[in-house]
């Protein structure tokens, strides 16, 4: 872990007692700031550098660095400089390009691998195994996919064959043979005796249920199956046994894409809780450490999310609009475009039968109120050919421009290609049938907005949050606001330079500073 060079003492400042001053004093981070007593004793004011003479000292903070606001351990344990994940948007809109850039910045981020064939996940994997080589800092994203099961187990498989040092679970609802797989495959006994992982395991969670079985060991159940089918050693199992399915839990709250929209201050000591009971009946010797995701877009979101405790952040929504994102211009100039209140829920492509929703860009797209009315027509009817002719109508005109036997027949080419057991289920079971045809929307509606097909923008499907208006209007007017000057790394080193800039302004509140309300803001600026 490289941690911020010791600043050398400058020295001493005059004390200040203005409101301007205090704010500028406040902001020097990387120097020891020292509170002051006034001439008479009442007044507080700040001074930085050497201890001053004069007025009495009443209290020193040491040097405040971005590098130190989450966990230590997370950053030894990865290897960065920085508590900070860029998260794994599906479809590979988080890139290999965004991946590689956040790694060479001492940072961590995900391959977003979900939604993809598996060939393009293998070529992404070949790209960053040959790019990143024996780095520690990078992943790629394992997602649940209860219709494919055959194919997450296929990509687990394959991110243990290239050896992908870090892998993020997401979207489980319970454990499946491939999470497992990930986390037990090449446990040894360390000389320490603790359990050594090759792959470290992230677990995104919203719910403690979720976090429950993540938190606890594999079940043994799984663990036999895998022996039994050769996928791990009888050692392996035992020693998955002894340690947690993943030991970085992201607590993921009001987020884009799939979330139950919980309140992060209400979800992450929630979950914080159920970490240390469970470590304390299992009796875990490593550290597992608790992250926060969802709603994290302006530099008060993310100090405030390590003031709730979390070791790391996640940051998702926000870099869509970062230029190695894999999204279109056009995606791109409408997410700048968005406030906190242009998001609503819609159905999910991957989970459309389970009634599963995830929360999407509403401004200046009609992709929810369509989704939705293609999940009501399943609901409310047994097969396509039960669907009554206006309604149809209606369907084919409005939503899928397309008939339902064109679709089908887009659908039926995909399937073919990709899993021909939907074929067979489709044709015993019409209602499996007229699912995938009006899946067939949902998944092209996000190919559209990333590839920027113009004729469809109104059928956009964007994932986003809330975070992403708090973000464009914390950057307006600064040189963040012009899309060309999104790189991630600058959007990443802006929202935790700002995040230290709060943590410091809120130590000082604490010990009585009369700081001005400037004081808890900072402006984007251009950072090395």
């Amino acid at each position: 872990m490289s941690v911020p060079a010791t600043a050398h003492a400058a020295p001493a400042a005059p004390a200040v007692f203005t409101a301007a001053g205090i704010a500028d004093r406040a902001r020097r981070l990387r120097e020891p700031v020292h509170i002051v007593a006034g001439p008479t004793g009442r007044e507080l004011g700040l001074a930085t550098g050497a201890v001053p003479d004069g007025g009495p000292v009443l209290g020193t903070l040491p040097p405040l660095y971005p590098e130190w606001l989450g966990g230590r351990t997370f950053c030894e344990a990865h290897d960065v400089r920085f508590p900070y994940v860029a998260g794994e948007m599906a479809n590979g809109i988080a890139t290999t390009r965004m991946v590689s850039a956040m790694a060479g910045a001492g940072m961590l981020g995900f391959f977003g691998a979900g939604g993809l064939a598996y060939a393009e996940v293998e070529q992404a994997v070949r790209t960053l195994a040959r790019e990143l080589g024996p780095r520690p800092n990078w992943g790629v994203n394992l997602i649940h996919s209860p219709a494919e099961p055959a194919l997450e187990f296929r990509v687990a498989k394959l991110l243990l064959h290239h050896g992908v040092p870090r892998v993020s679970a997401s979207a489980y609802m319970e454990l499946t043979p491939a999470v497992v797989l990930c986390s037990a495959r090449g446990l040894r006994r360390g000389a320490d005796g603790r359990v050594v992982r090759r792959t470290r395991m992230f677990a995104k969670v919203s719910r403690p249920e979720v976090a429950e079985r993540f938190l606890s060991p594999a079940p043994a159940a799984l663990l036999g199956r895998l022996v039994a089918e050769g996928e791990l050693t009888p050692h392996e199992a035992a020693l998955a046994a002894e340690v947690p399915v993943a030991e970085d839990i992201t607590v993921e709250a009001d987020s884009g894409g799939h979330t139950d929209n919980r309140p992060l201050p209400a979800l992450l000591p929630r979950i914080a809780l159920l970490r240390d009971a469970l470590t304390r009946r299992y009796g875990y010797r490593a550290p597992v450490r608790i992250g926060a995701a969802g709603g994290l877009g302006t530099p008060d979101a993310v100090a405030a999310a390590f003031a709730l405790g979390a070791a790391y952040v996640v940051v998702g929504s926000v870099h869509q609009t970062a230029v190695e994102a894999g999204m279109s211009d056009i995606a791109k100039a409408m997410l700048c475009a968005a406030d906190v209140a242009d998001v609503t829920m819609a159905p999910a492509a991957d989970m459309f039968e389970l009634g599963v929703r995830l929360q999407v860009l509403s401004r200046g797209t009609m992709f929810a109120q369509r989704a939705a009315r293609l999940y009501a027509a399943y609901r409310a009817h047994g097969s396509l050919e039960e669907i009554p002719r206006q309604l149809r109508a209606s369907i084919e005109r409005d939503v899928l421009r397309a008939t339902f036997d064109e679709v089908w027949q887009r659908t039926r080419t995909f399937w073919e290609r990709r899993d021909p057991s939907e074929i067979t289920r489709a044709k015993a079971d019409p209602k499996h049938r007229m699912a995938l045809v009006f899946r067939w929307y949902l998944g092209s509606s996000s190919r559209w907005a990333i590839a920027g097909d113009a004729s469809r923008r109104a059928d956009y499907q964007i994932w986003c949050g809330p975070a992403v208006g708090a973000f464009n209007r914390w950057v307006e007017g600064t040189f963040l606001a012009e899309p060309a000057n999104r790189g991630v790394v600058q959007i990443a080193l802006n929202l935790l330079e700002g995040a230290a800039v709060l943590t410091r302004a809120h130590q000082l509140r604490t010990c009585g500073v009369p700081l001005p309300a400037d004081a808890f803001g900072y402006t984007p600026r251009v950072l090395a």
